[in-house]
């Protein structure tokens, strides 16, 4: 038998990266605030309904400017699903802000919202809801708890980009929005990349000021001031010109990497589908709120044990699918840095049932049948 090696994820590369990069090296501003950045931003501004946007070099990096733009202090507190990567706890812990987990739903992976307004205390300051897979959270009744505790809502929109809740688009519906430009994501800006948004004006002054290493030097540049200086906290968290400018022909290609992966989970959905029938697992649930952008496709197998088999199973036949994320509360930092809210009755459980199977803008009609194969075999 003849195996198909199929790769986990492979970068997007739509074919005029190196005419826009050749493009920026013209430019006498290649540190970043150039051409394409500004063009990047500006797309991502009116795309999303914010005062302003902000390219950064990860989304670690955009949620770490989030606690500085709310000015978290230590002993404040921040409300998240354990359910999510290290950097959404990290960028907070770092500042000394307490991270207070709450259980997710098992349909969606994401942050149950009817948990959420128990773990809230005189010390919580933020919401934190991380939309998986770019399933988008129940962000209604989410922001109708952060409005009647006078807090502000996060967005880690890292997943997200191009998917949407009741047509608003994921980032653009708290008072903050954080998206990652990974090579493993949608769109790339050529590896790593980030992107926070402001809906209020306010926050974005902030925002410009931290970004530029707590200096006023935009401001400069607009011809605002007569010259720059230091005026509050900040750090380098500005993307470099060259990066933009791969990430502007990923833009302009967005809709095809879009509709190429979307056509993958179709597909996935469809051929998997005898096996739902037959209740030997589940797939990706999407509730008729969101729509998806096909960042990634799961399935959910009995328990962790045939997880492990089914994962061997695949290796030995080129196939690199894996599991996700390891719940945070229950890692030595999570214990340290944070604290669980209520009773984990789902986090651990799903997450030791989900196996994320290949998608990726390059994978062959040929690479997914094998995948496709080597399930049905397992199962079979």
């Amino acid at each position: 038998m003849t195996y198909e090696n199929v790769p986990f994820n492979r970068a997007p590369i739509v074919g005029t990266e190196i005419t826009c990069i050749s493009e920026a090296l013209k430019s006498p501003r290649l540190a970043g605030g150039g051409v394409f950045g500004r063009k990047c931003e500006t797309y991502f501004a009116e795309t999303l309904g914010a005062a302003q946007s902000f390219l950064t070099p990860s989304c670690t990096h955009s949620l770490e400017m989030s606690a500085l733009i709310l000015r978290l202090q230590p002993g404040d507190e921040v409300i998240m699903p354990s359910f999510t990567f290290v950097s959404t706890a990290n960028a907070f812990a770092m500042f000394g802000v307490q991270v207070v987990f709450v259980d997710i739903r098992p349909d969606t992976m994401n942050i149950d919202e009817t948990k959420i307004e128990a773990a809230i205390t005189p010390r919580t300051r933020a919401i934190v809801p991380v939309h998986y897979g770019s399933v988008a959270c129940d962000m209604d009744p989410i922001m109708e708890i952060a409005k009647a505790h006078g807090l502000f809502v996060i967005e880690d929109a890292a997943q997200g980009v191009d998917a949407t809740y009741k047509g608003r688009a994921l980032g653009g519906i708290g008072n903050l929005g954080t998206f990652s430009f990974h090579e493993t994501k949608n769109i790339t800006s050529g590896g790593e990349g980030g992107l926070t948004i402001c809906r209020d004006a306010d926050l974005a002054e902030r925002a410009e000021i931290i970004r530029d290493k707590g200096t006023n030097r935009s401001q400069f540049f607009r011809g605002q001031v007569d010259k720059y200086t230091w005026v509050g906290l900040g750090s380098s968290y500005l993307l470099n010109e060259t990066s933009a400018a791969y990430l502007w022909a990923q833009i302009e290609a967005r809709a095809d990497i879009r509709n190429t992966r979307l056509d993958m989970c179709r597909r996935y959905k469809e051929a998997l589908s005898p096996l739902v029938e037959s209740e030997r697992i589940k797939l990706q649930n999407v509730p008729d709120y969101t729509e998806i952008n096909g960042h990634l496709f799961y399935l959910k197998v009995r328990d962790l044990d045939e997880r492990t088999r089914l994962l061997r199973h695949l290796a030995e036949r080129n196939v690199q699918a894996t599991f996700h994320y390891v719940p945070l509360h229950s890692s030595p930092a999570g214990k340290s840095f944070g604290r669980f809210s209520g009773t984990d009755i789902f986090t651990t459980r799903e997450s030791e049932r989900l196996v994320r199977l290949p998608v990726f803008f390059s994978m062959t009609a040929a690479q997914q049948e094998w995948v496709i194969t080597s399930i049905t075999e397992f199962f079979s």
